[in-house]
């Protein structure tokens, strides 16, 4: 029976830009990325990220621009 059917758990990963993917529970996290969720079905994994990763820019995206701003430049 294939590990890809419905009823695989995934979990909710991000990396240090905080860039969000989901990953099957079952496998080993790939170097780099941490769980944020508790094992669940992709579709709650789908909505979690939806829900939470709201600017997509990678985190040092984001901290470049803000310091831009906080200097009075435009990003």
């Amino acid at each position: 029976m294939s590990q890809e059917t419905n009823d695989v758990l995934y979990l909710v990963v991000t990396n240090d830009e905080e860039q969000y993917s989901i990953w099957p529970a079952y496998r080993e996290l790939p170097a780099g990325w941490q769980a944020r969720t508790p094992a669940t079905g992709k579709q709650a994994c789908l909505d979690h990220i939806r829900e939470h990763w709201t600017d997509m820019r990678p985190r040092s995206l984001r901290e470049q621009a803000a310091s831009a701003e906080a200097d009075g430049h435009r990003p």
